[in-house]
């Protein structure tokens, strides 16, 4: 009896507890509903809303929107407003409040930036960029401590379908992104590994590994895209720490010809940059709406043409018309043609932004390794 009455007690306290916590939450006002946005609709209606009851204006705009989408407000304080239709296509919007350029709080879906303000907007489709029934590759986060830098680091490793399970080794593409970005933004915005996936599925790539980093080791570097401190911390950063250490963890094969590097805007500056005074580490280069680098930079490439075509297996330029910097971009091609240095020069439509490098990308990568 007397193990028995501590268990009963034990036993009426748990009940009381239960019944009490159930009277709690019984009182507990109910949750509010998440505001989700966007809504898909059935028809194609796409639904832009948020809750902002102190706000006297609310509009979205964005690459799906010619000028501005308007919202209005009901009576508890939630924005709204409709497209009637979009395109299949992977897009960059935000709201602004007030003046303020913000993200969709309703939409787990950002941009990887340096201050985030866009989220994505990704309707399927049948693109390069779509996820498709094909085999995949995988994605490998990696943070690190960069000796030569002495700075933490981080970057991302796409494997290529079948890796896990094969025993072969692979060339090997440094990707790097743009100015406003993040080591991430090849990935989550550029669907850099679909893009490779649809490639080798296709037989228009080899497999291969793809190495992101972050193009600021140098934490203050956001502003300036065109440091030289800044490029030569990166310089030292993947050659002495985050390609060795990629070596060492990956089949990456042995060779330069086995190795490239390529970017977009700042990172388009970063490859040639470090590509063209590497030409031991790297045999092609691909730079895709370039920041160009100052000519000083680059002279040793640009001053001995002989030994740079010898090495240079492909030097890849492309820029919009409607780009910003398509200017550059002519006066560094006209000084390669001066020099002899061979190299291929694309101009195409289209401005400073991610549609057109996603194709830049997809015309690219085929050209690697054969």
């Amino acid at each position: 009896m007397s193990h028995r009455f501590p268990l009963a007690l034990a036993a009426f306290f748990l009940l009381a507890t239960a019944v009490s916590g159930a009277e709690a939450e019984a009182k507990r006002p109910p949750r509010p509903k998440p505001v989700v946005s966007p809504i898909l609709e059935k028809d194609g209606k796409i639904i832009f809303q948020i809750k902002a009851p102190l706000a006297k204006e609310v509009v979205v705009t964005g690459q799906m929107i010619d000028g501005k989408l308007e919202l209005t407000r009901d009576e508890a304080g939630l924005w709204s407003g409709a497209l009637d239709s979009v395109a299949p296509g992977i897009y960059e919007y935000s709201f602004t409040i007030d003046g303020v350029k913000m993200i969709d709080p309703g939409n787990p879906q950002l941009k990887p930036q340096r201050s985030p303000n866009t989220s994505i907007l990704y309707l399927p489709g049948d693109h390069l960029y779509d996820f498709k029934d094909v085999p995949h590759g995988t994605v490998h986060y990696h943070g690190y401590e960069s000796a030569p830098i002495q700075r933490f680091r981080e970057m991302q490793v796409y494997t290529p379908p079948g890796y896990e399970k094969g025993e072969g080794d692979y060339p090997l593409l440094v990707l790097q992104h743009g100015h406003s970005d993040g080591f991430a933004t090849w990935v989550a915005h550029g669907k850099a590994h679909w893009i490779l996936d649809n490639l080798i599925a296709a037989g228009k790539a080899e497999p291969m590994i793809v190495l992101m980093l972050d193009g600021h080791p140098i934490p203050d570097s956001y502003g300036d895209g065109r440091s030289a401190a800044n490029t030569e911390e990166l310089r030292r950063d993947l050659l002495e720490a985050a390609l060795p250490m990629v070596e060492k963890l990956y089949r990456v094969k042995p060779g330069r010809e086995n190795r490239a590097i390529a970017g977009l805007s700042m990172g388009g500056l970063h490859a040639l940059t470090i590509g063209l005074n590497s030409l031991d580490t790297f045999s092609a280069i691909g730079a895709f709406s370039a920041a160009v680098p100052e000519t000083a930079a680059v002279d040793t490439a640009l001053s001995d043409a002989t030994a740079t075509n010898a090495k240079l297996r492909l030097l890849w330029i492309a820029c919009g018309k409607g780009d910003f910097l398509l200017e550059e971009n002519e006066k560094l091609t006209a000084l390669l043609k001066e020099k002899t240095v061979t190299h291929e020069w694309h101009l195409t439509e289209g401005d400073h932004s991610w549609p057109v490098w996603r194709g830049y990308l997809s015309d690219f990568v085929p050209r690697l390794f054969r």
